[in-house]
């Protein structure tokens, strides 16, 4: 093992710490309790290790954002592989997006809400974002008849981040919930 194997190892360890406490933090308090001297006590390294890292609180949450669009995309693609037909893939991977949203909201929001420096439908994407809509392209690649499939999936994911948005902040009842996605899915099934 070499000295620079071992620095690299040491130095991706540190990272993922760091990210891992960031997740953490946002979850049980809000990202406006995530600052670098939190997280510097958390992971008990200095501020300036954590500046070694990441050159800002927002490159942490851009961070965050990555690992949080793998998680999304490996929990649609679950929920489309246990889904049978294609009419149950969709509402499956639909649903599956709106819980994650519900159970994740600090990560949701550094997915999606918060301003953080990742390139969207860009070559330079990164490939978490885009495996996680790649998700909802193949749900929804049956249902896309001669409609161009990305902008077709960009709708679609439009309509569940404003269900997801105008839900969380109480302007639609949370109960009637089932009903709106069915509507939506209905749209976009016939």
């Amino acid at each position: 093992m070499t000295s620079e194997g071992r620095r690299e190892r040491e130095r991706a360890l540190r990272e993922r710490l760091i990210v891992a406490a960031a997740r953490e933090l946002a979850e049980a308090q809000g990202w406006e309790a995530v600052t670098t001297r939190r997280l510097a006590e958390r992971v008990e390294y200095s501020q300036p290790v954590l500046y070694s890292h990441f050159k800002s609180k927002d490159a942490i949450m851009a961070a965050v954002a990555v690992e949080g669009f793998a998680d999304l995309a490996a929990e649609l693609e679950a929920a489309r592989a246990a889904a049978g037909g294609d009419r149950a893939a969709l509402a499956a991977v639909a649903a599956a997006y709106l819980g994650f949203a519900d159970r994740r909201p600090a990560l949701y929001d550094a997915m999606f809400a918060r301003a953080v420096d990742l390139p969207f439908a860009a070559e330079e994407t990164p490939a978490p974002l885009r495996a996680a809509f790649g998700a909802l392209v193949s749900a929804l690649t049956p249902f896309a008849g001669g409609d161009d499939v990305g902008l077709l999936t960009e709708t679609l994911w439009a309509a569940l981040h404003g269900l997801v948005t105008l839900t969380r902040g109480e302007r639609l009842p949370r109960e009637q919930q089932d009903r709106r996605l069915a509507i939506l899915l209905a749209r976009f099934t016939t």
